[in-house]
C-alpha cells in the first residue's frame, strides 16, 4: 500500500516519505480498514517534528502518521463480525501508541476504533471527528448537559472552537465566543450569541456585560495559561474551566486567589486518553448532532497523500478556517 512515513523526527519535508508499505492483516479482535480520507492535526506535526517534551527519537523504527480517518472495513480479524466488512466508519487514536497510523491507503486497528458512521454523513466528514469533534463534545458535554448555561469558547474560529459552537449551540447554551475580527461573522454563523476580539483590552467588560453580569458557567480554553488572568474574571462561581490546550504558555502562572475564592474546577482534557465511558457518551452525542443537522465540521483544505507534507505543513497555520484532510484516492 501507498503510504507517508518518516523514521527520524525534523521538518516535514525532510523526513516525510512516500512509498509502498506492505499492507497490514487485521488480527484477532481488529478489522482492515481502506482509507479515503485521513484527518491532519497539530499534534501529528508536533510529533513528526520531535517537540513533544522529554522525547529525543521516534517510539518505531517508521511511523505513518496521523490518528483520524475515514473508510471502508475491507476484512476482519478472528473474533470479529464478518457483517462489519463494508461499514462506512470512522477513526479515532490511529496511530496513538502505534507505528501505523491514517497516511496511508489502509489500516489494521482494534475494531473499537473503527466506529459505523452514521446514515448521510460522508467520509470526509467523518475523517474530521477523532481529535476535532471528540475534544470538542467532551470540553462541552464532559459536565453534563448545558442547557440554560452560558458557555466562553475561546479560539471559535479553529477546528475544535467551531465545532464546540455547534455543539453549543445544540445544546441550548448562550455562547460567547473569542477569535479574530476577520473570523468573526464565520463564528457567529456557527451559532454564537456574541463573539469578541480575543486580543480586545476590553474583553473581559465584554465577556461579562454579554453573560448579564454573573459570569460563564464553562468555558472551552484553548490557551489556558494565556486567559488564565480573564478566566479568574469573567467565570461565574463554582464554574469549569475545559482547557485542552495551552500552546503560549505551558508553565502558566495561576491567579490562585480569584479562583480559590470562586471554587472554580480546571478539567483538563487529554483525547487520547479519555475514558471508555466518556468516549461512548461523546460519540454518541456527536452522531446525535450530525443526525440532527445541527453539527457542520468545516474543512480548510485537501490534500493528496504525495503531499502530506504540505499538509501538516498547512495544519500549523496560524488561522486556519477548519480541519486538513488528505485525500487517500
Amino acid at each position: 500500500m501507498r503510504a507517508a512515513s518518516y523514521a527520524r523526527f525534523g521538518p516535514a519535508a525532510d523526513v516525510l516519505e512516500i512509498g509502498d508499505i506492505d499492507t497490514p492483516a487485521p488480527g484477532a479482535g481488529e478489522v482492515l480498514v481502506r482509507l479515503r480520507w485521513s484527518g491532519v492535526n497539530p499534534s501529528d506535526a508536533k510529533a513528526r517534528a520531535g517537540s513533544r517534551p522529554g522525547v529525543t527519537r521516534p517510539d518505531h523504527d517508521r511511523i505513518i502518521p496521523h490518528s483520524d480517518g475515514a473508510g471502508v472495513i475491507e476484512a476482519v480479524g478472528e473474533g470479529v463480525d464478518a457483517h462489519r466488512i463494508g461499514q462506512r466508519v470512522w477513526i479515532w487514536n490511529g496511530q496513538w501508541k502505534r507505528a501505523f497510523g491514517t497516511a496511508a491507503e489502509a489500516i489494521a486497528l482494534p475494531q473499537d476504533q473503527a466506529v459505523p458512521l452514521p446514515e448521510g454523513i460522508d467520509l470526509e466528514t467523518g475523517a474530521t471527528l477523532g481529535i476535532p469533534g471528540l475534544t470538542a463534545c467532551q470540553t462541552v458535554f464532559g459536565g453534563g448537559p448545558v442547557d440554560g448555561q452560558t458557555l466562553l469558547i475561546s479560539g471559535g474560529a479553529g477546528a475544535v472552537g467551531h465545532n464546540a459552537v455547534q455543539l453549543a449551540r445544540w445544546g441550548g447554551a448562550r455562547v460567547i465566543a473569542t477569535a479574530s475580527p476577520d473570523a468573526a461573522g464565520r463564528v457567529r454563523d456557527a451559532g454564537a450569541d456574541h463573539v469578541f476580539d480575543y486580543r480586545d483590552p476590553a474583553l473581559g467588560e465584554q465577556i461579562m456585560e454579554a453573560s448579564g453580569g454573573r459570569g460563564v458557567d464553562r468555558a472551552i480554553e484553548v490557551e489556558f495559561g494565556q486567559n488564565a488572568a480573564l478566566l479568574a474574571e469573567v467565570m461565574a462561581p463554582l464554574g469549569t474551566i475545559a482547557a485542552y490546550g495551552s500552546g503560549k504558555d505551558m508553565t502558566p502562572t495561576l491567579p490562585f486567589g480569584p479562583f480559590l475564592f470562586k471554587a472554580l474546577k480546571i478539567d483538563i482534557t487529554l483525547i487520547y486518553i479519555l475514558p471508555d465511558a466518556a468516549r461512548e457518551a461523546a460519540i454518541a452525542k456527536l452522531h446525535a448532532a450530525l443526525s440532527d443537522g445541527a453539527l457542520k465540521p468545516a474543512i480548510a483544505a485537501r490534500y493528496p497523500l504525495a503531499d502530506c507534507a504540505a499538509a501538516q505543513d498547512a495544519v500549523m497555520t496560524p488561522g486556519r478556517a477548519g480541519a486538513v484532510l488528505l485525500d487517500i484516492g
